[in-house]
């Protein structure tokens, strides 16, 4: 099916709404240090923090967002959407019991059957609970045929590798936004974008991944993908070009890994060797920091350009565990896999 993204919702300018979520997120902060935020603004500081962090690509970013949240507990045990707030962070970094202990917490201080289900889903899916999560996200879109309801159950699909079926809940949740904020939509445009990469065609990941970036210029991980693609496709100078830029940006150590391994099929030893150390560096504090998060980015990484397959291996098992989902599947068969060609 021809795919075209050019007409679409109009959203803010994307320098715009970058400059308006600096500025909530200040003004929020200021009031935090002053003591009067209310639970709704402490709330937003934390989701607007996280997807301020999601956005620009730094993990560091979303660890505060992760510290917001618990102070948020700390000065409001007895609010449910202290524990929500948290539980949202805990599933960010992976920590899956603790984001369900959080739910049953908020549960218990009241909050609402129809908002715990949206939570659950989301736990269910990242753990690979994918029919449990589909009854939910179906049971949602019965409640509320609306852009946040669609939105989540083609991510499901996406996650179950129903790619094509996902593409058609992307298009109606895209129909379906009715907003001028250009960050779900460019959200949504990435993950479908996201999905297609998965799958290797290049050709529709683009296409998302551009109508992503045309709408928020800002946003490194689809900056970083289509550069990916780029090089995947031959482009290689170009990928390059992008991939310096974002390693130096972002803190996320993929960026300065693909660049390491694009380097490396140039024959630029020393550049490549220093992103590939830059890289090492940092997923080794990562993966000490939030073990559950960065096993199987790490596992990657060393099945690839960190080129130590056990070690990779020894991670894709750790993220199996807590993630039997088939890419986790996948990904231990690979390491395997590259283990017995080191024999």
């Amino acid at each position: 099916m021809r795919l075209d993204l050019a007409d679409g919702p109009a959203t803010t300018a994307g320098l715009i709404a970058m400059g308006n979520l600096n500025a909530r997120i200040q003004g929020l902060t200021g009031q935090a240090t002053r003591g009067s935020l209310t639970g709704d603004g402490w709330g937003q500081l934390v989701e607007l923090t996280a997807l301020r962090g999601h956005v620009l690509g730094r993990i560091d970013e979303v660890e505060r967002a992760a510290s917001l949240a618990e102070v948020f507990v700390d000065q409001a045990p007895s609010d449910p959407r202290s524990r929500v707030a948290r539980a949202r962070l805990a599933a960010l970094f992976h920590r899956f019991p603790a984001a369900l202990a959080d739910l049953d917490a908020a549960v218990a201080l009241g909050l609402d059957r129809r908002s715990l289900d949206e939570e659950q889903a989301a736990v269910h899916q990242a753990v690979g609970r994918y029919d449990e999560a589909l009854a939910l996200h179906q049971n949602a879109l019965l409640r509320r045929h609306d852009f946040s309801a669609l939105a989540a159950l083609a991510r499901c699909h996406a996650e179950r590798g129903e790619v094509a079926e996902a593409e058609a809940w992307f298009l109606a949740a895209r129909r379906g936004y009715h907003g001028v904020s250009p960050f779900p939509l460019a959200l949504l445009e990435f993950q479908c974008g996201q999905a297609w990469l998965s799958t290797g065609d290049l050709t529709r990941a683009r296409i998302w991944l551009e109508s992503a970036v045309r709408r928020l210029p800002a946003y490194v991980p689809a900056q970083g993908h289509i550069a990916e693609i780029d090089g995947a496709e031959g482009r290689a100078a170009v990928a390059i070009g992008h991939l310096r830029r974002l390693a130096l940006e972002s803190d996320d150590p993929h960026y300065a890994a693909q660049l390491a391994r694009i380097l490396a099929t140039r024959e630029a030893g020393v550049e490549a060797e220093l992103w590939r150390a830059h890289a090492a560096a940092r997923y080794e504090r990562l993966t000490a920091r939030h073990p559950e998060a960065y096993a199987d980015h790490a596992a990657e990484f060393w099945l690839t350009v960190g080129a130590d397959p056990q070690r990779a291996l020894d991670l894709a098992r750790q993220n199996l565990a807590l993630r039997p989902t088939p890419r986790a599947r996948a990904l231990v068969d690979r390491a395997t896999y590259r283990v017995g060609q080191h024999r």
